[in-house]
């Protein structure tokens, strides 16, 4: 039987922009594998798939090549955007609120369209769990880097999903990343956690590649996966929690930005919640585009 899909541009205010995800929809007796076969078949980093819920509004879940994610940014803006467009969600009198059931648990969502017609959508990301400092000379081997390329010693942080977050000093050294499979492989397993789901980490220099923004990101990938992902917003949210408790910003809010030097600029509005000492939540809001609707039939 065939399954309804949307290919949403997620974290992009415009189309070709940010992350882009296929929504496939009514998704529940969908195999695994077959699930995973499509992240594959369109070389995106994700694909997401709704799915029934017992505690939620709704459900979804999300995959990348290889296995699935428990939590992933721009797979909820997409899936939220998907469900605004088709009408299942009604933002007709302001802005809906609901819940979305993901792997990793259930996430407060606010959906609402703005004066230009795009889809905002914010989500509210879970206590993030914030590991010790790490020594950063192994880490910035992975990327060729030298230690002193790191500006602050890099901590694991998980909103659902764990990612290293790695402060570096400059645009230079982030330019100058490469990832080295062999060094991310020994790094993961020296950390204790190499099949705990922890992500490969996630590169952060403090100001935009816009005016607009305030921090500049990139998360290069491992196979099977593409390259480099253009926005992702779970390690966004981990970030939020990263700057704001370490005292890297002056103020909990900002704007990050990712993408830019792939062809595809992608931008969110972070809001590390609570103290520095202690981080209730990340609230991450950007612009999800429909770009194509269809059908998967398998």
């Amino acid at each position: 039987m065939p399954y309804s899909f949307d290919w949403v541009d997620a974290f992009a205010d415009a189309p070709f922009g940010g992350n882009a995800c296929a929504v496939v929809h009514d998704a529940g007796d969908l195999p695994v594998e077959t699930r995973l076969a499509l992240v594959r078949e369109t070389s995106l980093s994700e694909c997401a798939y709704l799915v029934p819920s017992e505690r939620a509004d709704f459900g979804a879940r999300y995959y990348l090549a290889h296995r699935e994610i428990p939590m992933a940014g721009h797979p909820t803006v997409a899936t939220v955007a998907s469900l605004v467009d088709r009408g299942l969600v009604d933002v007709s009198a302001g802005r809906a609120r609901f819940t979305l059931e993901v792997g990793a648990g259930v996430l407060p969502i606010e959906a609402a369209r703005d004066a230009a017609g795009r889809i905002r959508v914010a989500m509210t990301q879970a206590r993030p769990a914030i590991g010790e400092p790490l020594d950063p000379a192994p880490i910035a081997a992975i990327y060729g880097l030298s230690p002193q390329d790191v500006a602050h010693p890099p901590r694991i942080v998980s909103t659902g999903t764990p990612f290293c977050i790695t402060l570096l000093r400059s645009k230079d050294a982030l330019r100058r990343a490469r990832l080295d499979l062999g060094r991310l492989e020994d790094w993961r397993a020296s950390t204790g956690r190499p099949d705990a789901g922890l992500m490969e980490p996630f590169l952060v220099t403090l100001g935009g590649e816009t005016p607009a923004g305030d921090v500049f990101s990139r998360l290069l990938l491992a196979p099977p996966s593409p390259a480099e992902d253009p926005f992702t917003g779970s390690a966004t949210g981990c970030m939020g929690a990263y700057l704001w408790s370490e005292g890297l910003i002056p103020e909990p809010r900002f704007t990050a930005e990712q993408g830019h030097w792939l062809g595809r600029p992608g931008r969110a509005e972070v809001e590390a919640l609570g103290p520095r000492d202690d981080v209730s939540g990340v609230r991450v809001a950007g612009s999800g585009v429909v770009l194509m609707r269809g059908e998967l039939r398998v």
